[in-house]
């Protein structure tokens, strides 16, 4: 029997099982987050005025995140970037990902963004398998520069 995965927003109940997948994140790409920043995190998407944060949840349970955020572009209408995408690794391998994705093309699309875009890192091959599959690579190489 195939579990059916259910996205939505998130909700203030999520809070807890939130941060177990936001900390899983930030450790998959070794970025260090002080306790202060998941609260301050979690503040502005409960605002839903900048930032945007929707969930898969399988049985109930949440089993993934998405974060997302509109903004403007010079050449094209408003642009829409996909921060943050994951999914437990319990649930991996059953839609989820894909599900959220979806969603936030949806909201995109909804919106009249005239593009949907998000980063992984090169090495991240599993995630790159569905992304392949749901998007196209355009070859662009991202720098930071510290400030």
């Amino acid at each position: 029997m195939s579990r059916v995965i259910e996205i939505g927003p998130l909700r203030p109940q999520d809070r807890a099982a939130w941060e177990v997948l936001a900390r899983g994140y930030k450790t998959f790409y070794n970025t260090d987050v002080p306790d202060q920043g998941y609260e301050d995190a979690w503040r502005r998407l409960m605002d839903g005025t900048e930032v945007h944060g929707i969930g898969a949840r399988l049985d109930g349970q949440l089993v993934g995140i998405a974060h997302y955020l509109f903004h403007v572009t010079f050449w094209m209408p408003d642009s829409c970037y996909l921060q943050d995408l994951f999914v437990g690794e319990a649930a991996r391998g059953q839609g989820a990902a894909r599900a959220l994705i979806e969603r936030v093309a949806e909201k995109a699309r909804e919106r009249g963004a005239g593009r949907l875009y998000w980063t992984t890192k090169e090495d991240n091959a599993s995630a790159r398998l569905l992304y392949d599959k749901v998007a196209r690579f355009n070859g662009f190489i991202r720098y930071d520069y510290a400030l």
